[in-house]
């Protein structure tokens, strides 16, 4: 099973813990559906930053390998640039 499925698992188990338990204490309706909202709300924004964190990881890394196949590039071009000359002045001896 994968890292972001058992996450995914974990999330989800916690997530109904906490429900049932705000939903089975012996509090006023209004009370209760206050602390379902706040829960909820603590959710969505752990969430963001858990998204918001993924993509500036993602983001980091395509940026480093975009950067890396720019050097890679250059470097090949370099070395044609010197296989094309010394095949020229091989060819003009």
């Amino acid at each position: 099973m994968s890292t972001g499925k058992s996450l995914l698992g974990l999330f989800a188990g916690v997530a109904a813990g906490a429900a049932l338990g705000i939903l089975l204490a012996p509090d006023k309706g209004s009370s209760t559906r206050k602390k379902i909202s706040e829960k909820g709300n603590e959710y969505v924004g752990d969430l963001e930053n858990k998204f918001n964190k993924l993509v500036d990881n993602v983001t980091t890394k395509f940026d480093a390998a975009r950067k890396e196949s720019a050097r890679m590039a250059e470097n090949g071009k370099a070395k044609m640039d010197d296989t094309l000359a010394e095949a020229n002045t091989y060819l003009n001896k």
